[in-house]
C-alpha cells in the first residue's frame, strides 16, 4: 500500500512539470523559469489542499474522540502539523517571489 501511495504522490507532483512541458503558451519556446514557476505554483496549491484535508481529518478525529486523551492529542498534533505546513508553504512562496524580484527574472 505504501508503494502505491508513494507512486501516486510522485505522479501527482510530477504532473505539472510534464503538462507545462507539453503546452504551447503562444510564445514559441517555453523557458526553464516558466516551467519551474508553474511547478512551484502547482506544488503550493497541492500543499494547501493537503493541509485543508488534514485539518478536516483532525476535526473528525476531535469529534469522534469521545474523551479519549490519545485521540485528542492525535487531532491536536494533526492541526499543529497542518498549520506548520501552511506557514512553511507561504514562507517558501514568498521567498521564491522575493528571489525572483531580486535577480530580476
Amino acid at each position: 500500500m505504501k508503494k502505491i501511495l508513494a507512486s501516486l504522490t510522485l505522479g501527482v507532483l510530477l504532473l505539472p512539470i510534464a503538462v507545462s512541458a507539453q503546452l504551447d503558451w503562444g510564445e514559441g519556446q517555453i523557458g526553464v523559469e516558466r516551467v519551474l514557476n508553474n511547478a512551484i505554483n502547482w506544488l503550493f496549491y497541492i500543499l494547501i489542499f493537503a493541509a485543508v484535508i488534514v485539518i478536516i481529518l483532525a476535526a473528525y478525529t476531535f469529534l469522534t474522540a469521545g474523551g479519549d486523551p490519545d485521540k485528542v492529542k492525535k487531532a491536536r498534533d494533526y492541526i499543529l502539523y497542518a498549520l506548520i505546513a501552511l506557514v512553511v508553504a507561504f514562507l517558501a512562496r514568498a521567498l521564491v517571489d522575493w528571489l525572483l524580484e531580486v535577480i530580476g527574472a
